[in-house]
């Protein structure tokens, strides 16, 4: 049986019949803030599609969304 050296973290470990190395990465979640010129543009969005399917609404309500929206992005 065949056996390797694989690089680990914690140095080299042996494997036997291992045919590759796997690697493992830790992924850490970045929140992006949005900025105000992002949510005025989303803003906008939602405020036109509310409009031309003739929806009521306001504003506010359609800022309120768009930062809900961005943020959870």
């Amino acid at each position: 049986m065949k056996t390797s050296k694989t690089k680990t973290s914690a140095g080299l470990k042996s494997t036997r019949g291992a045919s590759r190395t796997v690697r493992t990465t830790k992924v850490t979640s970045l929140r992006h803030e949005p900025g105000e010129e992002e949510i005025r543009r989303k803003a906008s969005e939602i405020y036109n599609k509310r409009v031309k399917k003739g929806e009521p609404g306001t504003e506010l309500g359609d800022w309120l969304k768009a930062e809900k929206l961005l943020k959870r992005s």
